[in-house]
């Protein structure tokens, strides 16, 4: 592995990461991302928008999920490869590290700094929950679990498909 290669795509994909989360809010679409709020934010919002399905099993969030796993593979099968990958460990080590890079920058900043005190990114009619927005332990939770289970599954495939590859 080429590490200064891999700290480089750390930084890319973590402003990739960063752009596909904010730029929906910033465009007036924030409800792209309404499945990850907290229930209470998600009450409110629906209060005054059409309730779209949020629950984890909904066919809405796992089709995003499902998405999000093809597309973050993709790149970080990329990335593997361009960072000098040429194993399954290699592979499956190089998204990991990425995964809890970008797993980290989403919860310790998007989420604790950014949608807790920046009204602009927030839910319309959500925008006078600080409390419910600055909940940490929530989005903690959500970085364990499914959080985990998606660093195992993305950096699994990231891994195969190096090792089929290289």
């Amino acid at each position: 592995m080429i590490w200064s290669v891999v700290w480089i795509e750390a930084i890319v994909f973590t402003a990739l990461f960063t752009a596909m989360v904010l730029i929906p809010a910033l465009k007036g679409h924030p409800e792209v991302g309404v499945h990850n709020c907290p229930p209470e934010i998600q009450e409110e919002y629906f209060k005054t928008h059409e309730r779209v399905p949020t629950a984890p099993l909904s066919g809405r969030t796992v089709a995003l999920k499902s998405t999000g796993i093809v597309l973050f593979t993709a790149l970080l099968t990329g990335g593997a490869i361009l960072a000098g990958a040429d194993s399954f460990w290699d592979g499956a080590g190089f998204a990991a590290l990425l995964f809890v890079i970008v797993g980290a920058w989403d919860t310790f900043f998007i989420d604790w700094v950014l949608f807790a005190h920046w009204k602009i990114f927030r839910l319309e009619g959500t925008e006078h929950m600080d409390k419910a927005y600055s909940q940490k332990w929530f989005h903690v939770k959500g970085v364990l679990f499914p959080g985990s289970l998606f660093l195992v599954i993305i950096s699994a495939l990231t891994g195969a498909i190096v090792a089929l590859i290289c």
